[in-house]
C-alpha cells in the first residue's frame, strides 16, 4: 500500500476495545486506531468522555487501501459488530459516549452508508428502527496508548468482556449464518457433511485439492467464506492440502482440540462454522511457520478466471500484487 492510495473511515460502535479486532490486520487496512471524536472538549482523557458531557464517543478510525478492501466491506464489517437499533448505548455500556454512528469523510462515503443503512433496513434482520447516525467526520482524538489494540494487550480480560457484555453472544445469534442440517445432508455429499458438519478427516492423498496446483481461491463449501489461496498453497507431504496462511484471519476461527488423545488447533471457518481441519507449527519457517493442514471436502475451488463472476473481484489483488 502507497500512501497515496490510502483513505480514512471512522466508526462508532460502543466500547472501542470492541471495534478493533474486527478490522486489524486485515488485508488492504493498514491501522485501527482507538479514540474519541464527536464533542466540545479538546484532547479529552477517557475518563472525562465516559463520564459525559463532552460530547464524544468512543470511535476507531481505520486507514485503508480500497482498492484492495473496500469502503463497502469496512461498512458490512461495521453493521455486524453492533445492535443498530440502541440508541442508548451498545449492551452493557450506557449513555452518549456509547452510542453508534458512521463519520463520512466524503461525499462517497457519505452516499455508500446511506445506501448501507437502507439495505439493513430492507432486510428485515431487525424488527426495530436502525438508529445508527451518519454525520460528518469530526476532530478525532486518539485514545491513551493503554487503550490501543487492547484485544493483544490483554486477550483474557477483552475476551471475558467481549463475552460478559451480551456482544459475542448478540453478534453469533444475528449475523453468524444459520444452518439448516436437514438442507446441508441434501446438498452436501456424505463426505463434506461428515468433515465439515461432524468434525471428520478425509482419507490422505485420496481427496480432491491435496496436488491442486491451479491458480485461485479456496472458499468454505457451506457458506463461501473466502479462505486459502493458491499462492500460499504448498505440497507438505501428508496428504491433504497445506496452506502457510488464510487469506484473511477474519474468517478462520481456531480451537483447542483434544479429542483422540492429542492436544490440536482445529481450525473452523467464522461464519458457518465448519470443521476445516487443524494448524501446526511445522510449516516453512520463511513463510511463517504455520502449516494449515485443510480437508478437501471442506473447500471449493474458484479459478482466479472466474473471481469476478463468482463475487470475489475484490481478491485479485493476492495475485497481482
Amino acid at each position: 500500500m502507497t500512501q497515496n492510495n490510502l483513505e480514512q473511515a471512522t466508526f462508532a460502535g460502543g466500547c472501542f476495545w470492541c471495534m478493533v479486532e474486527p478490522f486489524d490486520e486485515r488485508p488492504g487496512i493498514k491501522e485501527v486506531v482507538s479514540g474519541y471524536t464527536g464533542g466540545t472538549v479538546a484532547n479529552p482523557t477517557y475518563e472525562q468522555v465516559i463520564s459525559g458531557g463532552t460530547g464524544h464517543v468512543e470511535a476507531v478510525q481505520i486507514t485503508f487501501d480500497p482498492a484492495i478492501f473496500s469502503y463497502e466491506r469496512l461498512l458490512d464489517v461495521f453493521w455486524q459488530q453492533i445492535d443498530p437499533t440502541d440508541a442508548g448505548g451498545q449492551f452493557a455500556d450506557r449513555g452518549e459516549s456509547y452510542i453508534t454512528a458512521i463519520y463520512y469523510h466524503n461525499e462517497k462515503q457519505e452516499e455508500l452508508a446511506e445506501a448501507s443503512r437502507q439495505k439493513l433496513e430492507e432486510s428485515g434482520t431487525f424488527q426495530k428502527p436502525i438508529v445508527t447516525k451518519i454525520l460528518p467526520v469530526s476532530t478525532f482524538y486518539p485514545a491513551e496508548e493503554k487503550h490501543q489494540d487492547y484485544y493483544k494487550k490483554q486477550p483474557f480480560h477483552y475476551k471475558r468482556y467481549k463475552q460478559g457484555s451480551g456482544r459475542k453472544d448478540f453478534i453469533e445469534s444475528n449475523w453468524k449464518m444459520q444452518k439448516n442440517q436437514q438442507e446441508l445432508r441434501e446438498t452436501l455429499s456424505p463426505i463434506q457433511y461428515q468433515v465439515t458438519q461432524e468434525n471428520g478427516t478425509e482419507a490422505p492423498f485420496r481427496n480432491e485439492y491435496h496436488d491442486h496446483e491451479e491458480e485461485g481461491i479456496y472458499v468454505d463449501i457451506v457458506s463461501g467464506e473466502p479462505l486459502f489461496s493458491s499462492k500460499d498453497k504448498y505440497d507438505a507431504g501428508c496428504g491433504w492440502p497445506s496452506f502457510t496462511r488464510p487469506i484473511d484471519a477474519y474468517f478462520v476461527d481456531e480451537h483447542t482440540d483434544t479429542s483422540h488423545g492429542m492436544i490440536r488447533t482445529e481450525v473452523r471457518s467464522k461464519e458457518a462454522d465448519s470443521h476445516l481441519g487443524h494448524v501446526f507449527d511445522d510449516g516453512p519457517k520463511d513463510e511463517g511457520g504455520l502449516r494449515y493442514c485443510i480437508n478437501s471436502a471442506a473447500l471449493r475451488f474458484i479459478p482466479r478466471t472466474q473471481l469476478e463472476e463468482e463475487g470475489y473481484g475484490h481478491l485479485q489483488f493476492i495475485f497481482t500484487s
